[in-house]
């Protein structure tokens, strides 16, 4: 579903902030794959997903997606086939607009007609909506004419999840989407993202700062630094694994003790 070619990215070349923020970087992931990704702050895992999503143009290599080659397409051509949630649950709606409303622009979003207007949702598609909303469980499906900006951190966050995955999406972009919500509210949300995500055979890559989830979560985890991924584990060997296999790992393959203290406290 996803090839990353020897991508590589670097910023400000040739002044004293020069950073090379991805390096030779190379990933393969097949339909239904579920990655999770650690790695200290500045290792590239953001990064990465802004490549994926044509937030910037690589300066080498190749991002295939779904068999297209979409290295030089603009993001709102990707925007259609990627879902992208971000840490922060303020991101991904509109505030002043409904629950509808957002749920229209998202289902429009990826409409693969040429002429989707806004002002066309049926009654059908609306009760759609409806029936999304239900399955979060939060009493939204009776306030959709409400203003998004009414709703708690995590109605929000649980919001963008079921608008990213109306249409489903060829590849699911989770960057620590549960890192700003209260623990009951984190889990309820990472409950609903593994049910849309099995239920629907979504391919996904799931940025996380939690040991354990990176372990028990998904068939794949992946560990970043140096915007190079530097230690790839899926199967019975990724079975075997304990937190302070994967912190052991990390440390022979980077060589350096993993520096994260949200990674670490999360042991």
């Amino acid at each position: 579903m996803l090839v990353i070619d020897s991508v590589s990215k670097t910023f400000n070349p040739g002044t004293v902030n020069e950073k090379k923020a991805l390096d030779q970087v190379n990933l393969a992931l097949e339909d239904g794959d579920f990655a999770t990704i650690v790695g200290s702050n500045g290792a590239g895992k953001s990064t990465l997903f802004n490549a994926i999503t044509g937030n910037f143009f690589v300066d080498e290599g190749r991002i295939v997606l779904g068999g297209e080659d979409i290295t030089y397409c603009k993001e709102h051509v990707r925007s259609k086939v990627i879902g992208h949630l971000f840490q922060d649950p303020l991101k991904g709606t509109a505030p002043h607009m409904t629950i509808e409303e957002n749920m229209a622009l998202a289902y429009l979003r990826a409409a693969t007609k040429r002429h989707a207007y806004f002002s066309r949702i049926s009654a059908k598609e609306k009760k759609k909506f409806r029936e999304q909303l239900a399955l979060l469980d939060m009493g939204l499906k009776d306030r959709m004419k409400q203003p998004v900006g009414l709703l708690s951190g995590g109605q929000r966050q649980a919001l963008t999840l079921l608008m990213a995955t109306m249409v489903t999406p060829r590849i699911l972009l989770l960057d620590e989407h549960t890192a700003a919500l209260d623990p009951a509210t984190a889990d309820k949300v990472l409950a609903l993202t593994e049910k849309i995500i099995s239920d629907r055979h979504i391919t996904c890559l799931m940025v996380t700062h939690n040991m354990h989830q990176a372990l028990s979560l998904g068939n794949r985890t992946l560990m970043m630094d140096g915007g190079r991924i530097v230690f790839d584990v899926s199967g019975k060997a990724r079975e075997k694994l304990t937190v302070d296999d994967l912190l052991e790992q990390f440390k022979m393959r980077a060589g350096k003790q993993l520096d994260n203290d949200r990674i670490l406290l999360s042991k």
